[in-house]
């Protein structure tokens, strides 16, 4: 069975957000760190989230329905990227403060991280802010098959301990060529949304949890 998956709306401002009567999961990264392709292998489509070799270029909050009411994902527009004018910059990142402070069905942030690269300040200031507000937030390392299996464990060791301040737990491990950390991924969603682990998985046993190559 395929896992239902629907757009919502694109949103610029709070009135333009969809009604709060759903658990929702938000996912946020720097520009270019791979969040539409993990958003994408998440929801096992290959055009969900658009992909784009420009940086920057979401510039508004998407949201998708998954499971007819079941929750939301939401696209948040990238950030850091240095060929954006300030202007642009500062109109992001009050969207974002804006969304993340005022939707009350947020259960948690996935902060999408580079596997490869050092924590931005950019990266840091949102992990602060999520911790600040009481935000609980899923950091997932992206672009695992760029380095070898060692050197990502090696990786993922170092990047735990420096999210460690942050308390946002183990960081999974993900790849969207070979599809590592889906599961992972997938499970603490769950539980950040207080559904039973699997429970998604008994609704949409092929097209939400369990590998599917497309």
């Amino acid at each position: 069975m395929q896992m239902e998956v629907s757009f919502i709306k694109s949103a610029f401002k709070e009135v333009q957000y969809p009604p709060p009567d759903r658990p929702e999961i938000a996912f946020a990264g720097r520009s270019n760190v791979g969040k539409s392709s993990l958003i994408n292998v998440l929801v096992n489509r290959k055009k969900m989230a658009r992909t784009s070799s420009t940086p920057g270029r979401t510039q508004a909050i998407n949201f998708f329905e998954i499971g007819k009411g079941r929750m939301y994902l939401v696209d948040l527009p990238g950030y850091g990227f240095s060929r954006v004018p300030i202007r642009i910059k500062a109109s992001w990142r009050n969207m974002i403060e804006t969304y993340l402070r005022k939707r009350p069905n947020l259960k948690a942030v996935v902060v999408i991280l580079d596997i490869r690269r050092e924590l931005s300040a950019a990266d840091r200031d949102l992990m602060t802010w999520l911790a600040a507000y009481g935000i609980p937030s899923i950091p997932v390392l992206t672009k695992a098959d760029k380095l070898s299996h060692q050197q990502s464990i090696a990786r993922a060791k170092e990047m735990y301990k420096e999210l460690e301040q942050f308390s946002c737990g183990k960081p999974a491990v993900f790849s969207a060529k070979t599809r590592e950390g889906r599961e992972e991924i997938w499970e603490r969603i769950e539980r950040a949304i207080n559904l039973q682990p699997n429970s998604l998985q008994s609704i949409y046993p092929l097209g939400l949890i369990a590998p599917h190559h497309v």
